[in-house]
């Protein structure tokens, strides 16, 4: 049960709460701080299994510490907590492989719920959060997975797994160039718009069905 976290959140009540909660409930809070950098630089320093993390924080946003966490292959998983229920932000969480997505007015109720699924590698979003993206047209792009091609399924299960297109060519022995090619056919029967980041957030969010 003793798993190492950080905390941050530039709302000191919100920061104290949490922090407080969790270390009641015999988690081991290592470190926490009001703003991104300080956060990013207490992951690099001491590596903690989780990290929850405020989205909006000055300096650096709870995103760009996932974002750089990724780049650097960090092996802290990245739990946002948060007050934005707008898809986008949700869509970069989701690229970016964070662990959890939890609404703050649920934070205490939903905390320890989501960091049970994260130590076990099962990522966790707030049920408000999942009920309103149920609603969002996503689903539709369901349907156009059964006209991709074997090969392109293929080539969107690598995408979901963060690939990119030389790794891909790679692992498929062929060129890059015919993986451009998979990828924008695939784009196109997707009906997704021409954004280079659209197809492997649409990847990611519909892995369980690749």
């Amino acid at each position: 049960m003793n798993t190492s976290i950080v905390i941050a959140d530039d709302h000191p009540l919100m920061l104290r709460g949490l922090t407080d909660f969790l270390t009641s409930k015999g988690f081991n809070i290592i470190g926490s701080a009001t703003d991104g950098n300080a956060a990013y630089n207490l992951i690099v320093k001491l590596k903690p299994e989780i990290a929850i993390l405020d989205i909006r924080m000055p300096h650096k946003t709870g995103l760009e510490i996932a974002e750089d966490c990724q780049k650097n292959n960090l092996p802290t998983k990245v739990i946002l907590i948060t007050f934005d229920k707008e898809e986008e932000v949700f869509d970069q969480a989701k690229a970016l492989n964070v662990y959890g997505y939890i609404l703050k007015e649920f934070a205490v109720e939903e905390i320890e719920t989501c960091i049970e699924h994260v130590v076990n590698n099962k990522p966790y979003f707030s049920e408000e959060i999942a009920d309103y993206l149920e609603s969002s047209p996503l689903n539709s792009h369901l349907d156009a997975i059964d006209l991709l091609t074997k090969s392109e399924l293929k080539i969107v299960k690598l995408i979901s797994e963060n690939k990119t297109s030389n790794d891909i060519a790679e692992e498929l022995s062929i060129s890059v160039r015919t993986v451009d090619k998979h990828r924008s056919n695939i784009v196109a029967k997707l009906g997704l718009d021409n954004k280079p980041t659209s197809l492997s957030i649409w990847a990611n969010l519909n892995k369980t069905h690749l």
